[in-house]
């Protein structure tokens, strides 16, 4: 198959998740991030100036929008590299470098925000400055993703085995407006961590603290953070006991779907990730998932962004 029809079939919304124009922007936005890392690259390589015009030398066997191309693909479909390859016509290698090369980039770029173009959030605490100037309520919650089995005998082996679903997990935290538009993925730790504990080792306490305006909805994992937080951080009512009467028992009924239906956005933009395949079952190597996830959420929030 020739290049350029592997480049316009492998384009289309079904194989990138994104839209051509969106797929054009974001190729224009990591061109030169790419071509500053490869010049540093070649810089340290050399140990000295290039000796020779622009233009010299080498020529890649895929061009940039193709290794942008490639890279939304595998991240949609988690394709094994070899069959890309076949597509492109080159080694199997060149794909799995020009991943290792976009794949970073994506990460990086954190997260679109709703109406404000160019403004992106990167750190949990962009998030909250966001939310107290803009008077948004967020919404957290975490989400699992099933992940390779380390080897035997190695140390931090059970750290991965999580609780809930009694598989080997890297967990995440997600955070949302109250329309389920992705502001912030982060916090990304192995699946024996409980959702709060990972959540707390962000800061999240002392943001609270610093924001006293910025209210959240979350589950019952982060009860916690609601009890040392009460005018800031709602989680679902306790169940009374086995001796309340039936008025307390549908008024908690009540208070617990009012909560849960304001709070399933969250649920829905965790779904909205999980259409990414390596969200749905990870079989790649575990030390490049955080990349993974963070690329991922941070092409989803372009979408939910135009909402």
């Amino acid at each position: 198959m020739k290049r350029s029809l592997a480049r316009t079939a492998l384009s289309h919304p079904i194989c990138t998740g994104i839209s051509r124009n969106q797929l054009g922007k974001l190729i224009a936005e990591l061109a030169a991030l790419w071509m500053a890392r490869e010049d540093a690259r070649l810089r340290e390589r050399r140990g000295h100036d290039r000796l020779r015009a622009e233009g010299g030398g080498p020529v890649h066997q895929l061009v940039f929008t193709d290794r942008v191309i490639a890279t939304l693909v595998i991240l949609r479909f988690q394709l094994p590299h070899a069959a890309l390859a076949l597509f492109y016509g080159v080694d199997r290698s060149t794909i799995t470098r020009a991943v290792h090369e976009i794949r970073p980039l994506l990460a990086a770029r954190g997260f679109a925000v709703p109406g404000e173009e160019g403004l992106r959030l990167h750190t949990l605490a962009d998030v909250f400055a966001y939310a107290a100037a803009k008077g948004v309520e967020l919404r957290l919650d975490g989400t699992e993703v099933r992940v390779r089995r380390p080897k035997a005998n190695r140390p931090g082996r059970r750290a991965f085995v999580s609780g809930k679903m009694r598989q080997n997990t890297k967990k995440a935290t997600v955070v949302t407006d109250e329309k389920g538009r992705t502001l912030w993925a982060g916090a990304i730790r192995p699946g024996r961590m409980h959702d709060q504990t990972a959540v707390k080792s962000e800061g999240i306490e002392d943001l609270l603290e610093q924001y006293p305006q910025v209210k959240a909805k979350v589950d019952a994992g982060y009860r916690g953070l609601a009890k040392r937080f009460p005018g800031q951080v709602q989680a679902p009512p306790k169940k009374p006991g086995k001796d309340a009467s039936a008025e307390e028992t549908a008024a908690w009924e009540t208070a617990r779907k009012r909560q849960s239906s304001e709070r399933i956005c969250v649920e829905h933009a965790n779904a909205e990730h999980k259409q990414w395949r390596p969200l749905q079952r990870y079989i790649g190597r575990r030390e490049h998932y955080d990349e993974t996830h963070l690329a991922i959420a941070g092409l989803v929030s372009d979408r939910t962004a135009e909402r």
